[in-house]
């Protein structure tokens, strides 16, 4: 797996950089919308879930509305990496069957430029996170260099189920019906819009299972607390997540046998 990046990296950065640049061909902005996009977002999420729902982070928080828009847009930040990796996946082989028909092109590369592109847009929208920081007056900890390193484990946990995604669904396309439904289920059943301390003892396992929850939890230690992550997690995390992609990885590698019969 990790033989495969090394040897096509420069393809891979190719790839991802076209990713990247495509979404926004065309447009007037250009590139300028990945910063407006999350901020336009951060903006909306603050004024219904604050004016509208008169929601707080948790049973009594004193938190003001701003504190309140940060803490949530940490959660839809690491949510929108995993979820545009799961979004994608299923039209990964099949919108791309030039390439299956060529015998010597990489097909397990395809999964990179995604986490590549899922990767820059989270990174964007980090950086409108500390520029609202500095615009409310919370200030940016130390810590937060350190956000790149708490999300990469669920990049990890994301290219696995890229390689997984995309060979199925060759064979079973009805796959590409169901991701919407679990990206939103992810996102609830994730402390993105809560606290975990929220949900009763007797649910608490379901978002303990949810790959989001600990990366979330992780992030907004590191951007709003200002606390150094929980290192022993993040090994534990990465040592399921790697064995998870390199599964994810073999799958794919096994099945693609069959692509160009299929497609």
């Amino acid at each position: 797996m990790l033989a495969s990046f090394m040897r096509n990296r420069h393809l891979i950065a190719q790839l991802t950089r076209r990713e990247v640049v495509s979404r926004y061909r065309g447009s007037w902005a250009g590139l300028a919308w990945s910063f407006f996009n999350p901020l336009i977002m951060l903006v909306i999420y603050t004024f219904v879930f604050t004016t509208i729902f008169k929601a707080r982070w948790g049973a009594g928080s004193e938190r003001s509305h701003a504190d309140f828009a940060l803490i949530l847009f940490v959660g839809i930040i690491i949510h929108g990496v995993l979820a545009e990796c799961i979004l994608k996946a299923p039209a990964l082989v099949t919108n791309n069957v030039s390439y299956v028909k060529k015998f010597m092109f990489p097909l397990e590369i395809l999964p990179w430029p995604i986490a590549g592109s899922a990767m820059f847009h989270a990174m964007v929208s980090f950086l409108v996170l500390l520029l609202a920081q500095v615009v409310v007056g919370q200030g940016v900890p130390w810590t937060a260099g350190l956000f790149p390193v708490v999300v990469a484990p669920l990049l990890v946990v994301g290219m696995g189920v890229m390689w997984l995604i995309a060979s199925t669904a060759v064979y079973v396309r009805d796959i590409a019906m169901v991701t919407g439904l679990v990206v939103t289920a992810l996102m609830f059943l994730a402390p993105v819009f809560y606290p975990a301390s929220a949900l009763p003892d007797a649910y608490r396992w379901i978002i303990l299972w949810n790959p989001l929850t600990f990366i979330i939890e992780q992030g907004r230690q590191v951007l709003i607390a200002g606390n150094a992550p929980d290192w022993v997690g993040l090994t534990i995390y990465l040592c399921f997540a790697l064995p998870f992609a390199w599964f994810g990885y073999a799958w794919f590698q096994r099945t693609r046998k069959g692509f160009a019969d299929v497609l």
